[in-house]
């Protein structure tokens, strides 16, 4: 299977030498500064990395998790405040006269287990609801919280290299799309210093070492919602006695499937997943309530719309149909498309280009955005001019593998997703840090 970035872009490499001053950033020296950087603190990144592997705690349960960034902070010298938006870490470093830079990173797992087979793959669990359920970073957020150590310690080794206020995020609760909004609903812009910019990245199945940048809209409008179907329990020998709301979610999960095949626009993007599907205890009882949980995806709003009105309508229908009340539906959280800025983006590709050759790849407004879903959005929505990198993480020599086998590789939330984590650390922190470097040098 070939492995293709949404769009091919031209690299333009441009060369340079020299220091860091008012007038210019010599990312190429800056490159070379960070990679030393890296070389003394890759082995302490890596069992870093392996600690948190190990220790997937899901959204707003990510306790240990923060507690472990949080000290780590606190070792660098950073002002760090727990606890906000719940389980959310803000870690603050001033340096001088000269803009606030947001830096963030997610905390939190999946619930499912992990099949990497990797001698450090997580067998953590967690106890929810009274019952117990594994869970895995086969997102990818172990690596990023690692490389926002990484970028940290980096801009403190080179801090005569700029002027400003690091704000560093550490945020609960992206799987659920609910946790940037907390901490925002916490006062994160009010109690801290309000940022001028912001950067995150994400680790996804490209080759190590390479970036790409999407101007404008870079990831889908997403929600999440919970559907409730209440029926009436019974022994199943004797179903015309009860309300099944099993068949219930079972007619709602292929009819709902006609709204993205039939109501939304043939030509735009729209995704309808039902990703739980909870009912019942044993074989022989007709329970009384089905729960199911649905991510909902779509490039505009518009669509969006149209996707959540059809869910809407079709498990009032499928309720309707059994002769049962209407089903709850609740909303769990959501997110708009995250929006890049455009002139930051642009700026940023040609600097990355200097510095890496070869290595950025910068997509136009034009092409379609990610289909997964961010909240890192709601800081954007805030004001907050950002960019959203996403960076490489598999090993070349593995992609190869899987285009001779014609193996598909295996891409986030997969079990088997495992990227290289030293190739993608030492990339994340090379990225974050000549962003900040860039936009807090000296002028």
């Amino acid at each position: 299977m070939k492995i293709r970035f949404l769009l091919c872009a031209v690299a333009v490499s441009l060369a340079g030498a020299g220091n860091i001053h008012a007038a210019e950033f010599d990312s190429a020296w800056a490159r070379a500064e960070i990679e030393t950087h890296l070389d003394r603190h890759t082995p302490e990144l890596g069992r870093l990395y392996r600690d948190l592997h190990s220790h997937p705690e899901t959204a707003f349960r990510e306790v240990r998790t923060a507690r472990l960034l949080a000290a780590r902070m606190r070792a660098l010298g950073f002002e760090v405040t727990e606890g906000v938006g719940k389980t959310g870490v803000v870690a603050i470093y001033r340096n001088g006269v000269g803009p606030t830079v947001l830096v963030r990173t997610e905390l939190d797992g999946l619930a499912m287990e992990e099949k990497t087979g990797l001698p450090y793959a997580s067998v953590y669990r967690e106890a929810v609801d009274g019952k117990e359920q594994l869970t895995t970073h086969s997102c990818g957020h172990d690596a990023h919280m690692t490389w926002w150590v990484g970028t940290a310690q980096a801009l403190l080794s080179m801090k005569d290299q700029w002027r400003g206020t690091l704000l560093f995020v550490g945020q609960p609760a992206e799987e659920t799309l609910s946790g940037a909004k907390a901490m925002l609903d916490d006062g994160l812009f009010e109690r801290f210093p309000r940022p001028d910019v912001g950067f995150a990245a994400h680790v996804a199945p490209f080759p190590a070492g390479s970036v790409l940048l999407k101007e404008g809209a870079s990831s889908s409008a997403t929600d999440t919602l919970e559907i409730v179907f209440r029926g009436r329990g019974g022994h199943g020998s004797m179903p015309s006695a009860t309300i099944d709301p099993v068949v219930m979610g079972a007619h709602f999960v292929t009819d709902v499937q006609s709204i993205v095949s039939r109501e939304k626009d043939a030509g735009a993007f729209g995704v309808i997943t039902v990703g739980a599907f909870n009912a019942g205890t044993v074989a022989n009882i007709i329970p009384d309530t089905a729960t199911l949980k649905l991510s909902l995806r779509a490039f505009s709003s518009a669509h969006l719309s149209v996707l959540k009105d059809g869910v809407r309508r079709t498990a009032k229908a499928a309720a309707l149909m059994a002769g049962a009340p209407e089903p709850d539906i609740i909303h769990r959280g959501g997110a708009a498309p995250m929006m890049n800025d455009t002139s930051m983006v642009r700026h940023l590709g040609e600097m990355l280009d200097s510095a890496l050759p070869g290595r950025a790849t910068v997509l136009p407004a034009s092409a379609p955005p990610s289909a997964p879903g961010e909240d890192f959005a709601a800081f954007m929505d805030a004001g907050v001019p950002s960019v959203y990198f996403v960076i490489g993480g598999f090993d070349p020599a593995m992609i190869a593998d899987h285009e001779r086998r014609g193996a598909p590789l295996p891409v986030n939330h997969s079990p088997y997703f495992a990227p290289d984590p030293v190739g993608a650390i030492r990339t994340g922190v090379t990225v974050l840090t000549l962003a900040v470097l860039d936009t807090a040098r000296p002028k």
